[in-house]
C-alpha cells in the first residue's frame, strides 16, 4: 500500500519569541518492508540554519534555528511511502523459550545480540521495576516461547488497559499507568516495554503512524489522525517483531514507522529550546491518506 502523511505541528505565543532552535523526527525511516518515496518539510518562518543527519538509532532527524522575531511557529512534514505486506505466518507457540533467549541476549557475543542488549537497560521514561515484573510475570510463564510470552502480553494490556487520552502526558509515570490501567498508546507501549524489560529482555519504542480510514466493515482503530506507537521486540530466530497493544495486533501494511529508539524521548517528533514566548497554545494535525497498491 501507498500513503500520503501530513504532520503538521503549530505553536502560537502570547508574546514574541525571539530564538528557537529544533529538532525534527518526522520523516518516515527505511525499513524492509517500507519505501520512502518522497518527504517535505515545510518550515514557518524561514529558518536560517537547516541541517540533516542521522542519529544514533537510524532514524533520520532535522535541525534548525529561527532568528526572527515570531508568535507562530508551524512546521508541517509531508511524506509518501510504500508498505510491502508481510505474508510469514507465525505459531505463537514455536520458537526459542524466553528464558533461552535471555541467556542469549546476555552472555552472546555476536553483533545482532549486542546491538539488541542495549535496549534491555533502562532508559529515561521506563525503568524495569518488581511492580512491572509482577504484571508480567503471567506472561512469562517457565518454559514459554518468547513470542508467545510477548503475544499474550500485548493482549493482556490491551484487554486490562482503557485508552484515555485526558488520564496520562508525558510527565505521568508508569506506575500510575498501571495502577489506573488507563492511558494512551505512549504508555501501552512504554508499559509493555518496561514489563518485558523487567525479564531482562529487549525491547524499543516505534513511533510512526497508523491509516486513517479502517477497512469495509471495521471498527475504526484507536490511534488514528494522530501520532501512534507501539513496541519491538527482538528474537534471535527472527530479528526485530513489531506489537501494538493500543489494537492489539501485529503491525503490517497500516503501520507507517518513522523512528525508533528505547523510549520516547529518543523519537520525540518535534523539540527545541525557545527564548521569549512562555504562554504558548499547540495544536497538531495528522492526516494520512491510502493512495492505494
Amino acid at each position: 500500500m501507498r500513503y500520503r502523511v501530513t504532520h503538521t505541528t503549530t505553536y502560537r505565543y502570547q508574546q514574541p519569541v525571539g530564538l528557537s532552535y529544533n529538532e525534527v523526527r518526522m520523516q518516515p525511516r527505511p525499513c524492509p518492508n517500507q519505501q520512502l518515496l518522497s518527504s517535505q518539510l515545510k518550515i514557518t518562518p524561514l529558518p536560517c540554519d537547516y541541517r540533516t543527519r542521522t542519529d544514533f538509532f537510524g532514524n533520520q532527524v532535522a535541525w534548525f534555528s529561527i532568528r526572527e522575531p515570531h508568535r507562530e511557529f508551524v512546521v508541517t512534514a509531508s511524506s509518501e511511502v510504500q508498505i510491502f505486506p508481510q505474508p510469514v505466518q507465525l505459531d505463537f507457540s514455536h520458537g526459542m523459550s524466553w528464558e533461552l533467549v535471555k541467556e542469549a541476549l546476555w552472555n552472546d557475543r555476536s553483533e545482532p545480540l549486542l546491538e539488541a542488549r542495549q535496549f534491555a537497560l533502562d532508559s529515561p521514561f521506563i525503568a524495569a521495576d518488581a511492580e512491572l515484573a509482577a504484571y508480567a510475570q503471567a506472561s512469562f510463564t517457565p518454559g514459554k516461547a518468547l513470542i508467545e510470552a510477548i503475544h499474550d502480553l500485548m493482549q493482556r494490556i490491551h484487554r486490562d488497559f482503557t485508552f484515555d487520552p485526558e488520564f496520562t502526558n508525558l510527565a505521568t509515570p508508569l506506575t500510575t499507568v498501571l495502577e489506573h490501567r488507563r492511558g494512551v498508546c505512549q504508555d501501552f507501549a512504554h508499559l509493555a516495554i518496561g514489563c518485558i524489560r523487567s525479564q531482562g529482555l529487549a525491547a524499543r519504542y516505534v513511533s510512526g503512524y497508523i491509516e486513517t480510514l479502517p477497512p469495509p466493515g471495521k471498527k475504526k482503530l484507536v490511534g488514528a489522525d494522530a501520532s501512534h506507537a507501539w513496541f519491538s521486540v527482538y528474537l534471535p530466530d527472527l530479528g526485530w517483531m513489531d506489537f501494538d497493544p493500543t489494537n492489539n495486533q501485529l503491525p503490517g501494511d497500516r503501520h507507517i514507522i518513522v523512528a525508533w529508539g528505547r523510549d520516547y524521548s529518543d523519537v520525540t517528533p518535534l523539540k527545541g529550546v525557545i527564548f521569549g514566548g512562555q504562554n504558548h497554545e499547540l495544536k497538531v494535525a495528522v492526516e494520512v491518506e491510502n493512495l492505494g497498491a
